[in-house]
């Protein structure tokens, strides 16, 4: 008797490609939190159109929210309102001061990170190193959660619902009982008597990270500087080392360096407006 054999093929169908393909989308998204779109095309290797009609698609099911030139990843935890509102805000800015910020910080060390925006942006870059990571934040700790190479320490307390940091006595109180090598903090403002804060319990909380630590760095964009919000953290000379963009006013540079912290200034991608010190009183009190 003679046989046959059939040779099957099978074909991927363009409705399974894209499914494939959103899906590795949506893992680089809940990795990140906030993705560029350029950021998308370039780690992809997709169209810009392309990209955009699968993020279309994600947030049609839920799982990402599309915002001013990125995406942030929205399923799987909380929706934390003023995170996101915040994060992609002058996102270019603070991405170029992450990447500073992240080279100041050595393998081995003991890091307390808070959970600002662009500290966010700063624990992002960060993920795979040999650290040992403490933070009040949520997202901040969700990025090292599953991470082998990262010990992580999350403080407890009251977590607000907006930004998904735990603050309060009970922060403060482990806060009291550590000592970190580098505290990475951003602010709501800074001006000449210092760095502040909008929220008064979230103020206590970073006090407490200051006096945890060995070395103090702020990252803050530019539009930070002139502004004044609800609560002095700390003066300006309590901080190591400040890093912030080429925005910066001249005026600024030599304000910050003549109270005595360390400034490093960074290029952005994208042109950033100048702050100074002659900021307008709306600002100031923004």
């Amino acid at each position: 008797m003679k046989s046959s054999s059939h040779t099957m093929v099978l074909e991927v169908t363009p409705i399974v490609q894209n499914q494939d393909r959103r899906s590795r989308l949506l893992d680089l998204i809940r990795i990140r939190g906030f993705a560029s779109i350029d950021e998308i095309v370039r780690e992809m290797s997709i169209s810009e159109s392309t990209a955009r009609r699968d993020l279309d698609a994600l947030e049609e099911q839920g799982s990402a929210r599309r915002t001013h030139g990125g995406v942030l990843y929205i399923g799987g935890l909380p929706r934390l309102a003023e995170f996101g509102e915040r994060q992609p805000a002058h996102w270019a800015a603070k991405r170029a001061i992450a990447t500073k910020a992240a080279t100041e910080i050595a393998d081995g060390e003991t890091v307390l990170l808070d959970g600002g925006t662009t500290t966010y942006e700063v624990a992002r870059l960060l993920v795979g190193r040999s650290l040992q990571v403490v933070t009040n934040s949520l997202p901040v700790a969700n990025l090292f959660a599953a991470e082998s190479r990262t010990d992580l320490v999350l403080l407890g307390g009251y977590v607000s619902p907006r930004t998904g940091v735990c603050l309060g006595p009970y922060a403060n109180e482990l806060l009291a009982r550590l000592h970190v090598t580098t505290t990475v903090l951003s602010a709501a403002g800074i001006d000449a008597e210092g760095l502040f804060n909008a929220h008064l319990l979230l103020a206590e909380t970073e006090q407490a990270m200051l006096k945890a630590a060995g070395r103090v760095i702020v990252v803050a964009d530019s539009s930070k500087f002139g502004r004044k919000s609800l609560t002095l953290v700390a003066p300006l000379e309590a901080i190591d080392l400040v890093v912030s963009d080429e925005g910066l006013s001249d005026a600024w540079r030599e304000l910050i360096t003549a109270a005595g912290p360390r400034l490093v200034v960074t290029p952005v991608d994208e042109p950033q407006p100048t702050a100074g010190p002659e900021a307008t009183r709306r600002n100031r009190t923004a």
